[in-house]
């Protein structure tokens, strides 16, 4: 009988702004987010055999999953220096997890399909280039359904809270404050600190507790300051919903004026 492998947290993690690891970083902008990223792995109790990533940048409608041997990537960022459109990830992807998933999705009562062109976006690679630069590690993206309904992606992690047993590691990249035109503006840091303030305390309640609060984030103090338009919180839903233990933050830093965070449910 084969012994259980210990069971993998979630985490829902910032991905930063476009290729921002891998450019030139005069202000020192971007050094405490990739350390913090740089150090994952340690956190986990065994290396992961493949990785499921929800991305605030893809959208579907009903769910899809990557399923080519080999994804490419998708350079979805604008106006950067020609490397960073050279960047490589030649991570393996997974067609056989990809196909179980949807098929589980479906199971489930979601509507979902593979996807067997569709690459990783840069909320996917960027990070994960940070995370496991080997690239030896199998992923599989997930999309978000275009809908962008909290309850609906809080039932997706749900879901997928079986693979958390069964040596997957599953992550929701986003951005936990994500307004461009606020960015780097100072009246934006008090209104960021108010959303950062109440999803750390949302995060942090119980399962069911947590769900209730999380439905209804467009109700929380500043929630559209924070989230003009909310793809880039979605991913926290998936990995909230993945688990009914209290979450935890484990990152805070004030980036281009705003608050951000990354939380952990174990």
């Amino acid at each position: 009988m084969s012994t259980p492998l210990p069971r993998l947290p979630a985490f829902y993690l910032p991905h930063g702004g476009g290729p921002c690891f891998f450019m030139d970083d005069p202000q020192r902008t971007w050094v405490g987010m990739a350390n913090f990223l740089r150090a994952l792995p340690a956190l986990l109790p065994i290396q992961p055999r493949a990785i499921v990533v929800v991305s605030g940048h893809w959208e579907t409608q009903g769910f899809a999953a990557t399923a080519s041997p080999k994804p490419p990537l998708v350079y979805d960022y604008y106006g950067f220096p020609p490397h960073t459109y050279q960047l490589r990830y030649d991570a393996p992807g997974d067609p056989a997890l990809a196909e179980t998933l949807v098929q589980h999705l479906r199971e489930a009562g979601f509507t979902a399909a593979t996807d067997p062109s569709r690459g990783l976006d840069h909320g996917v690679f960027v990070p994960l280039k940070v995370i496991y630069p080997q690239a030896d590690i199998p992923v599989v993206e997930l999309s978000l359904d275009s809908g962008l309904d909290a309850d609906l992606h809080l039932s997706l992690g749900h879901a997928l809270a079986p693979l958390r047993d069964q040596g997957v590691l599953l992550l929701g990249c986003g951005m936990s404050f994500h307004n461009l035109r606020a960015f780097g503006d100072p009246r934006a840091l008090p209104p960021s600190k108010q959303f950062d303030d109440w999803l750390t305390e949302a995060v942090a309640l119980p399962g069911t507790q947590r769900a209730v609060r999380l439905r209804d984030w467009a109700q929380a103090p500043a929630a559209r300051i924070a989230h003009p338009r909310h793809e880039h919180l979605l991913p926290l839903m998936v990995s909230a919903g993945a688990s009914t233990q209290p979450g935890r933050r484990i990152y805070n830093e004030c980036v281009l004026g705003s608050m951000i965070s990354g939380f952990v449910f174990d």
